[in-house]
């Protein structure tokens, strides 16, 4: 005979699977006192011929040493390399064969394109020009320094390179180009396009695992001055502040721009859709240099076409006024020019409330092909109206989400950096989170039904074979990529939120990591640590479950008994009180009762007898206590934990005045027990309805033994009867 164990440590402290606080990262989960990061600053030239569809750069980047160790060599990131012939990606991508399979999926798999990608590195050399040694391994390159750098040294260094951008619709990615045949034109994408540095912290040394696709980036502060040539007749928009408008933009262009810098009602027109179609019916042949500045940002990316419509509107937080700024082509509209840049607006707005104050000058969303993709102040995101024009509920949602999502990257990691080459939850997931809950405050019209704890259930009742638990780094989650980087930990928070801190506790607890990790480089711990630190409330036993285990929510309600207190008969020989008989017949048999249809079950209250007392002079009152009791619905109800996720128990009681109760227990009623418990329940009224989870808060994957009365469960015959008529 089986025997189930009913604890298996699920409230037991994590303490062992953390790393040990120390002064740089403190047990509160705050920086410590002597926390400290890198910085790299660059000085990049940049130029894309519109011709052949070649990047080619030049960049000067200074490395500042602030650790407390000497480094000998350097760690750069060389992410084009993911898209070139020897690539790690190539190598170990996995790929199955089926009859009929469309060309476009068959040639991305086996790499049957004439594309050739990842950089091509001219030089690489100090500030005077001397070569320096270096190794390139796969999408990482280490530079041997030609002296050690101490602490509070800097050095600086010269990288120049050049690739060919990949077309998007043949070689997908973060970045690349997109092509329209009917106008001959290109819109650029670019980004992951320059050798950036990779992150020194006190957590690993150099973060230096490969590009691997899933897993993004882990990168360093600095500032950035950029220029960027391309063809006279484009626009530009990246990230940072443009310097030269008066060089790049016509007069009336300029008007309009500074005028969208005063207007918060409504966007302004920069560059009109009719402006933007005879801009597409030429072909400038001179060149024209946009230089750019962001200071204290992580990363610097841009898009650029003649194609481009651009609109841009002021937004108030706090003391600051960011200009939130939308580019995209005629095949946006007439969807971008109604929702983008007023969606850019929503979300600085609800993420600032919920976080800081958007510290940057700008934010910017950009028209692309597909998905959506992060970068500081800028983002590419997808949503386009079918050919005539018309818009679905469904592309207007999706369109908005991602643009709302997009966008709230800035916080996450953009400015509360974390590592997402081995974490995409850090990021992906508390933006997700976020996304939810702009959606919820901005656009209740909608029907966006993302990153809850109902639209979670799938996936959390799924197959355990091929499940990864959310701690699991960024590449390895394989088929749990999309659920554990995004949905599931958005799902986990809205509990947490909702269902387990309350909104209050959860909101300073959230806003005060944001607040304390921005411009800087958290790991978990941080995360869980300050989200305990900062409420009062132990979560361990809520990280261990939803953060470390594949385990769902199945909470069973699997018996209900009903009591009513009767009144007992005292022998007066013995002076004892004797049970009356039974007055419902729901005590006959061993079988479980399904409704409340027997009545309640008589319960005999006896007075205590002397030995329970032990060495207590004083007595109860045994008759005060029953009286208590008189008249009074008393239920048993026993809950089962069937699938392993400890959670709280929420329960709506209906009576029989149709009224409604709702009851809250904690979850750890779970802490003794994590398999079964029983709990008793007294109620004025009579019950008539038990619900567990009645509004989905918990993710329990089913909801058919959460009710009492239960309902019956048709035969296999009644279905077929019933499907037959």
């Amino acid at each position: 005979m089986g025997f189930a164990q009913p604890w298996k440590g699920k409230f037991e402290q994590l303490d062992y699977l953390l790393p040990t606080p120390n002064s740089y990262r403190t047990a509160t989960g705050a920086p410590g006192p002597e926390y400290w990061q890198q910085r790299a600053d660059y000085e990049i030239d940049v130029e894309i011929n519109d011709n052949t569809q070649v990047l080619i750069g030049k960049e000067s980047i200074t490395y500042y040493n602030n650790s407390p160790e000497a480094l000998t060599y350097l760690w750069v990131q060389l992410d084009q390399n993911i898209n070139s012939p020897e690539n790690s990606l190539s190598k170990t991508r996995t790929y199955t064969i089926r009859d009929s399979v469309p060309t476009r999926f068959i040639a991305n798999a086996l790499n049957l394109h004439e594309y050739k990608g990842g950089y091509s590195i001219t030089l690489v050399a100090d500030a005077s020009g001397k070569p320096l040694h270096y190794v390139v391994n796969n999408t990482m390159m280490r530079i041997d320094l030609p002296a050690p750098l101490k602490t509070g040294q800097s050095f600086s260094f010269r990288i120049y390179w050049q690739y060919n951008i990949n077309d998007m619709m043949k070689i997908s990615g973060r970045s690349g180009m997109e092509y329209f045949p009917e106008d001959g034109n290109y819109i650029y994408f670019i980004a992951q396009w320059f050798p950036r540095m990779c992150v020194f912290d006190d957590y690993e040394g150099w973060q230096n695992k490969q590009f691997l696709g899933a897993g993004e980036f882990a990168l360093t502060f600095g500032n950035y001055r950029v220029r960027i040539t391309v063809p006279s007749d484009h626009i530009v928009a990246a990230t940072g502040t443009l310097q030269n408008a008066n060089s790049v933009l016509s007069k009336e262009q300029l008007e309009r721009f500074e005028r969208a810098k005063r207007t918060f009602d409504k966007p302004v027109f920069i560059v009109t859709e009719e402006e933007a179609r005879k801009r597409e019916k030429q072909r400038a042949t001179t060149k024209v240099t946009w230089e750019y500045y962001a200071e204290n940002v992580r990363d610097f990316a841009f898009a650029t076409s003649r194609k481009f419509i651009w609109d841009a509107m002021a937004v108030k937080i706090g003391d600051k006024t960011p200009l939130a700024q939308s580019f995209y082509p005629k095949e946006g509209n007439p969807l971008w020019e109604q929702e983008s840049t007023l969606a850019i607006k929503n979300t600085l707005e609800v993420y600032s409330a919920r976080t800081f104050d958007y510290p940057y000058p700008t934010a910017i969303s950009v028209n692309w092909v597909g998905g959506g993709m992060e970068y500081p102040m800028i983002s590419f995101n997808g949503g386009r109206p079918a050919k005539d024009g018309t818009i679905s509920e469904r592309t207007r949602v999706r369109m908005v989400y991602i643009i709302v999502h997009e966008v709230g990257h800035n916080f996450f990691p953009m400015i509360v950096n974390s590592d997402e080459r081995q974490w995409t939850w850090m990021d992906e997931g508390l933006n997700s989170f976020l996304e939810k809950e702009t959606m919820r405050e901005r656009y209740p019209h909608l029907n966006y039904q993302e990153n809850t704890p109902k639209a979670i259930v799938n996936f959390m009742k799924g197959d355990k074979s091929i499940m990864r638990p959310i701690m699991a780094s960024s590449d390895n989650q394989g088929a749990s990529f999309g659920n554990n980087g995004y949905s599931k930990p958005a799902a986990a928070l809205t509990i947490l939120r909702e269902t387990v801190m309350g909104p209050e506790l959860f909101d300073k607890a959230f806003k005060e990591y944001a607040r304390r990790w921005a411009f800087k480089h958290p790991k978990p711990a941080d995360f869980f640590r300050t989200m305990e630190d900062v409420s009062g409330v132990d979560l361990d036993w809520f990280w261990r479950g939803w953060f470390y285990s594949t385990d769902h929510v199945d909470i069973t309600l699997d018996e209900v008994k009903w009591y009513r207190v009767q009144s007992p008969s005292i022998d007066p020989e013995r002076k004892t009180i004797q049970a009356r008989t039974p007055v419902s017949g729901n005590t006959k048999g061993s079988g479980k009762t399904t409704d409340f249809g027997d009545g309640p079950r008589p319960l005999t209250v006896m007075n205590t007898p002397d030995v329970f007392y032990g060495e207590f002079r004083n007595r109860l009152d045994d008759n005060a206590i029953r009286q208590k009791l008189t008249g009074k619905n008393i239920y048993e109800l026993k809950f089962k934990n069937t699938g392993g996720l400890v959670m709280p128990i929420i329960i709506q009681w209906t009576f029989a005045d149709g009224s409604k109760e709702m009851e809250r227990i904690p979850a750890e009623i779970w802490r003794t027990n994590e398999n079964e418990v029983t709990k008793v329940f007294i109620k004025d009224k009579e019950v008539t309805n038990i619900v567990i989870d009645p509004n989905f808060e918990t993710a329990d994957v089913n909801t058919a033994d959460n009710v009492f009365p239960r309902k019956p469960v048709e035969s296999k015959f009644e279905q077929i009867k019933k499907g037959a008529n």
